[in-house]
């Protein structure tokens, strides 16, 4: 498994130290598991802008007639010929 050296603060590393000895880990499973979890959060993030992005598009026009101040103005509106 490939491994990634992390530098730590003295302050930080300290109080990695205490987090995992309070909940009974080792500081490289306690990094790890953050680490993992903020790429799930991460991912989650992702996955729901893209299902909203989706939805949007899907439902553009029925955004337009339910919002219609908040459209940007049509191509070529209020430009002078």
């Amino acid at each position: 498994m490939p491994a990634l050296n992390v530098e730590f603060s003295d302050r930080e590393l300290e109080d990695l130290r205490q987090i995992a000895k309070e909940r009974g880990t080792s500081m490289k499973a306690l990094v790890r598991e953050a680490a993992a979890a903020d790429i799930a959060r991460h991912r989650a993030l992702q996955e729901g802008a893209e299902a909203f992005r989706r939805f949007f598009a899907t439902h553009a026009d029925e955004f337009a007639a339910a919002f219609p101040d908040d459209e940007p103005p049509a191509k070529g509106a209020g430009q002078a010929a």
